[in-house]
This record gives structure tokens, sequence and C-alpha cells, in this order.
């Protein structure tokens, strides 16, 4: 298994630029949340690979950081991988099941590895169709990694959001880690026109031999013709030029025969890429503090909910 992009050094060093504090310690990196009205913290670490995890030396940082627990949020193995068995065992023997996962744990990804004819046959006669059928409009892609380029991709990515009622992250966070990627030559931005007007935007990270396609939008403006769709195409030819083996589509439903779910319209846009679905083992929880960690998830839970409510 591959290290995930949310493991690596360049993650990190967003996270301290936003101010989260980043530990390093067992093989992994975690951040600390503080919990409010008291001294402790909560840990978060998302996508590990636990065959790596030193649960003696993460057990001691923790101690050392005041940290009540740690989130192993949705562990980086896939559950028809030959590594999930393994990854189970180790996970049951020190942690216990979390109540909830922050991280999607439905994925989609693209082998970068076959040619683009390959890649053109795998697809969705639709997608191939609605692509072509946007180049044939006149829909242009522009590659970028300007600031000017992250501000029109961010209007974009807020608009969606907003539109669609989901989370969004703020621009101060997307910046950080769009300057982090991007000191290392490692972040883009692509951004498809019509008529002058930019109608579909999708910042895209590289880390190892992956392509990451965590953030994106787009508009209601000129839906017919298909800027969406051309810009992925374009996503899978850059991850191609970048010698990347993989496409991470970063995320979606778990479950591909539920149409009701909030996010099968997405996740079905992804898959007529030809991307094969993949859904991911349990997130678990390292717990230092039983009496504590109870009492946090009992008021996350409620927070959430109340967030759910606002959405």
């Amino acid at each position: 298994m591959s290290t995930h992009l949310a493991q690596s050094h360049l993650w990190g060093k967003f996270k301290e630029e936003y101010g989260t504090p980043v530990v390093y310690a067992g093989n992994v990196m975690y951040t600390k949340h503080k919990i409010p009205f008291t001294g402790s913290f909560y840990a978060y670490c998302p996508r590990v690979n636990p065959s790596d995890v030193n649960f003696e030396e993460l057990k001691k940082s923790m101690e050392e950081n005041n940290c009540i627990a740690l989130h192993f949020d949705v562990p980086n193995v896939a559950k028809d991988s030959p590594e999930a068995e393994t990854a189970l065992a180790i996970l049951e023997k020190y942690c216990e099941k979390s109540p909830r996962a922050e991280f999607a744990k439905g994925n989609f990804i693209i082998d970068l590895t076959k040619s683009e004819e390959e890649l053109l046959a795998g697809m969705h006669n639709k997608q191939r169709y609605n692509m072509g059928l946007a180049q044939r409009k006149g829909v242009t892609v522009k590659e970028g990694s300007a600031d000017e380029d992250f501000d029109v991709f961010f209007e974009i990515y807020k608009q969606t959001g907003m539109r669609q009622k989901f989370y969004y992250r703020p621009k101060a966070y997307l910046h950080e880690v769009f300057k982090s990627f991007r000191s290392d030559g490692l972040a883009y931005i692509l951004t498809a026109y019509y008529e002058g007007k930019p109608l579909a935007s999708w910042m895209l990270l590289k880390y190892e031999d992956v392509l990451y396609y965590p953030y994106g939008g787009s508009t209601e403006e000129f839906k017919n013709v298909f800027a969406s769709t051309l810009v992925g195409w374009e996503a899978i030819k850059l991850g191609k030029r970048l010698n990347c083996t993989l496409f991470d589509m970063w995320g979606a439903t778990e479950d591909m025969s539920d149409t009701t779910d909030t996010y099968y319209g997405f996740s079905l846009f992804k898959q007529k890429f030809g991307a094969k679905h993949i859904q991911y083992i349990d997130s678990y929880d390292f717990i230092i503090n039983p009496s504590l960690y109870k009492m946090f998830n009992m008021a996350n839970g409620v927070r959430w909910k109340i967030l759910n409510v606002l959405r």
C-alpha cells in the first residue's frame, strides 16, 4: 500500500501553516484538536496503513500530548484487498470501531497505466459523447497554478457548495493546501471556459505516483456544454503526463445501488469515466482515556446532528 496524500509531509505542512498542531509518532502523522472546556485533546489520523503503525510509540506520544483518543479515519485499505484481513486484525487488537467516519468510505480510482485509447474505451459511451460535445461547442480547459487560477477555482467551488448544501472549506484553508503542494510543483488547477466564462474548475494534487482530485465545482450556467466532463478528461491526461499510475477521485457514496444517497449524482459522474468503485474498511479509535472518550463522543454526536439540521 502506498502512503496516502493525507499522511504526507506536505499535508502536514499545510495543517501546520493553517494553525493545526501536527505530531509525527509511531510511523503516522496526527493532528491535535482541543476539546472545549477541558485541557485535553482529540487526535485525528486519516487514511493510515495499519500495518505501518507502531502502537507503543503512538500511545506514548498521545499521553505526552494529552490526547484522550486517536481517530483512525477510514484507513487506506480497501475491503476486498489482500491487506484487509491483516489490517482489521491489527485495528481490532488495539482499537475500537469508531462511531463515525469523516472521510468518504467509498471512492473511485482510475488506472492510469492504461493508454488513452484504453481509457476512452472504458468510459461510459454517454461520457465520451458529452466530452466530444464540449470540445465541438468550443469549451477549452486552462491549466494553471497561479493565485489568480486559485481564485477562479474557489468561487466556483464555493458556489457549488452553497447550491448543493454540502460542507465546503473556507478559502484560507484551501489556499494553504494549494500553497503547500504548489511549493513542490504538485498543485494544479484545471478550469473549463466557454465564451470567456469559467464554468467548471478542479484542484488536483500529486503525491508520489498518484494524482488526487479532492476539490472541485461547476456553475449552473451553460450546463448543456458539459464543461465538467471535459475537465475530467483533461485531469486524466494530466495524470498520465505526470507519470502517475492512479487517479484517486477522493470520495464517493459507499453504496452505488442506493440512488437516494445525497452523493449518488456526483458519484455516478465519476463512475462514468470508467473508474473502479472502492469501499474502504471501517474507521477505528485508539483510546487512551475511556471515560473522557465516551463523553466526547456523546457531545460530538449532538454537534453533528445540529450541523446536519443547519445544512
